[in-house]
């Protein structure tokens, strides 16, 4: 899988159930034309004329970046009144539940389902049986290996390599003479930390000046605040100069910097990607840690929406979305400030994530509950 299995805090998990969607438009906006367009231009051109119930689930769903994720997807669907109503089911992380939740959202007779296949390949028989059944399936995110249009309809990927390219050049810019740099990732060899190393390296190794230090292609820390706490015990006793941290789960880093300040160092540079735990923690931590810089990318929690956008444009006739990759993309810079300063949002949890789509007060309702 290629998300964090627990994040920074322990949270209730989801529960599968059925939400009705009401209609986002007012008057004649929830019609569409019969060639799949919208009638008005309230309803997104991938909202069709066919009315549909769509699913999605998860292969695991219990800490706040699966939870806002979900939410952002079941918000996403809101926006087509074609989308009658919205079943999630949440495989807790046990292979067979996840391809249990499959079988059982094609015989209550979903038209369209999203899957989050954590479990890789493992799920691709439960994907390829739902696709002969005349479900439109869209996995996302993890590829689940099989081939679009034969084992699933499409499968809505994101590159993870440009990740470490953001991160490599934003390195490149605050430490242009080098430096060590120690990456960590998640579960031992998972895709998402393997591109992502593949991206750094591609800028950083060129010139020569800079030594990625730890285990290669990085640490394992199952994005687990505890385990991390581990790793950058041990990388701080075994190396007297860490210039730059590069992290794929941000908010999981937040209680290991202050193993730096409690063995006397400054908080070195931080390349992440964003929660608002963590940019909290910058704010009140760079004052007395004049090596504390802090990038990161977008975490992607609206990579659900893409998703959502495919599964609703080819079950309801809409017009399919121009890519089925999601983009990797800064978020913020304390150096520059583009494309924004570090965003710190004391009024709301820490889990929840600045750069989603979905506003934050409805972020923390659902990670509260």
């Amino acid at each position: 899988m290629n998300r964090p299995v627990r994040g920074a805090k322990a949270l209730a998990l989801m529960s599968a159930g059925v939400v009705a969607l009401a209609a986002c438009s007012s008057g004649n906006a929830s019609s569409a034309s019969g060639n799949g367009s919208p009638a008005n231009a309230d309803v997104p051109s991938w909202c069709g004329s066919k009315q549909i119930v769509l699913g999605l689930t998860d292969g695991f769903g219990g800490n706040s970046w699966r939870q806002v994720t979900a939410a952002s997807a079941r918000d996403e669907a809101k926006k087509c009144p074609n989308v009658k109503s919205f079943e999630y089911a949440d495989g807790q992380g046990n292979t067979q539940k996840a391809i249990s939740d499959i079988q059982g959202m094609v015989a209550k007779g979903v038209d369209s389902l999203v899957v989050f296949p954590d479990a890789g390949q493992a799920m691709l028989p439960a994907l390829r049986s739902a696709h002969k059944a005349g479900v439109v399936t869209v996995p996302y995110r993890v590829t689940p290996g099989g081939q679009p249009g034969k084992d699933y309809d499409v499968f809505v990927d994101t590159d993870f390599s440009q990740a470490g390219k953001l991160w490599g050049q934003w390195i490149q810019q605050i430490l242009p003479n080098g430096g060590n740099v120690l990456f960590l990732s998640g579960p031992p060899g998972n895709s998402q930390g393997l591109d992502e190393a593949k991206g750094l390296h591609g800028v950083l190794d060129p010139s020569g000046k800079y030594t990625f230090i730890g285990e290669q292609p990085f640490e394992v820390t199952h994005w687990d605040p505890a385990e991390t706490q581990k790793v950058l015990s041990a990388a701080i006793a075994q190396n007297p100069k860490i210039d730059v941290i590069v992290s794929d789960f941000g908010p999981s880093l937040v209680p290991a910097l202050l193993l730096f300040e409690q063995s006397g160092r400054s908080i070195p540079a931080v390349a992440a990607s964003d929660g608002n735990v963590l940019s909290c923690f910058y704010e009140d931590h760079q004052a007395k840690n004049p090596d504390f810089k802090l990038f990161t990318v977008s975490t992607q929690n609206d990579h659900s929406r893409l998703a959502i956008d495919w599964a609703v444009a080819l079950a309801t006739g809409g017009k399919k979305p121009d890519s089925h990759t999601y983009p990797s993309t800064a978020f913020e810079d304390s150096v520059t400030g583009q494309p924004n300063p570090v965003k710190c949002d004391r009024s709301l949890p820490d889990d929840v994530y600045l750069s989603a789509e979905l506003p934050g007060a409805q972020q923390a309702q659902v990670v509260n509950k």
